[in-house]
């Protein structure tokens, strides 16, 4: 996974210098979505890893799905990516130009954990919290997790808030062997 991360970094740090660039992130993001998503795809992903297809056929194919998501740079782009076979790196490359495209516009992504289902007014008070906290907008994703028996973890970047339950007993029964 490190060295995914590793080979795909001057990938999304180029694509995303372009972009900013030309003032085109939205559009950028766009395009490397659905080109990720199609790498994925398993029917898709035969005809890209398979010697058998010439370079020239994978990029039809590829440029023929993108449509007009692709201005000439997007393209060029991936050609750049079919000739130096790293077209399976195009998920790791979005993601991380998406974190680029995040830390730029001043937003921060968090994982919230919960123990059961948080309402939508628990959800926004959260995030004024998490806002205020971080002095940057905050996007959350909710996951329940049964484990933590009650309250919620928030992983942020490197950050772990973790306010639940499970957490707490953790804490008490580490703090009792010592």
């Amino acid at each position: 996974m490190a060295e995914l991360i590793t080979v795909a970094r001057p990938y999304a740090e180029a694509v995303y210098s372009l972009a900013a660039e030309q003032q085109s992130q939205a559009k950028w993001s766009e395009a490397l979505a659905w080109l990720a998503a199609m790498v994925t795809n398993p029917d898709v992903a035969q005809v890209v890893t398979n010697p058998k297809h010439t370079a020239q056929e994978v990029e039809a194919l590829l440029l023929d799905v993108l449509g007009e998501r692709g201005s000439d740079d997007i393209k060029q782009f991936v050609v750049t990516l079919i000739e130096n076979r790293r077209l399976t790196l195009l998920p790791e490359i979005a993601g991380q130009f998406e974190q680029l495209r995040a830390k730029s516009e001043g937003v921060v992504d968090a994982v919230v954990e919960s123990a059961f289902p948080l309402t939508e007014a628990q959800q926004t008070d959260l995030i004024a919290a998490l806002t205020k906290k971080y002095g940057k907008t905050v996007r959350i994703e909710v996951r329940e997790a049964a484990e933590l028996i009650g309250g919620v973890r928030i992983l942020i970047g490197d950050d772990v808030i973790d306010a639940s339950v499970s957490g707490k007993l953790h804490a008490m029964a580490a703090s009792l062997k010592n």
